[in-house]
């Protein structure tokens, strides 16, 4: 049985990702609906999933970590490798370097 939430979660993530990999939308739904973001809205859920999906499995992210880079620097350095693979997912928005993820 689907709760309304689990609904929310997937009209969001098909309107923000429409042409996503399969994987890879399963992944971000996964990690949307983890307990930690069952407070937040399904779209920002979504979006912060995305954002940490995109960045951990298809960018440079892990690699300038293990170099000794700190956290932020690791991820300024890595935006738009993210924004390369969200417009390749035809994303309805990208991450935007100045603003807070959410």
């Amino acid at each position: 049985m689907t709760t309304g939430r689990q609904r929310a979660i997937a009209k969001s993530l098909t309107a923000l990702l429409p042409m996503a990999p399969y994987a890879d939308t399963e992944a971000i739904r996964t990690d949307a609906t983890r307990v930690h973001m069952k407070t937040l809205p399904p779209g920002i859920a979504i979006w912060l999933a995305t954002v940490a999906h995109v960045r951990h499995q298809h960018t440079d992210y892990e690699k300038l970590l293990e170099e000794g880079y700190d956290r932020d620097s690791a991820r300024f350095f890595v935006v738009d490798q993210i924004n390369a693979v969200l417009t390749r997912w035809r994303a309805t928005r990208l991450l935007d370097p100045d603003e807070d993820e959410s």
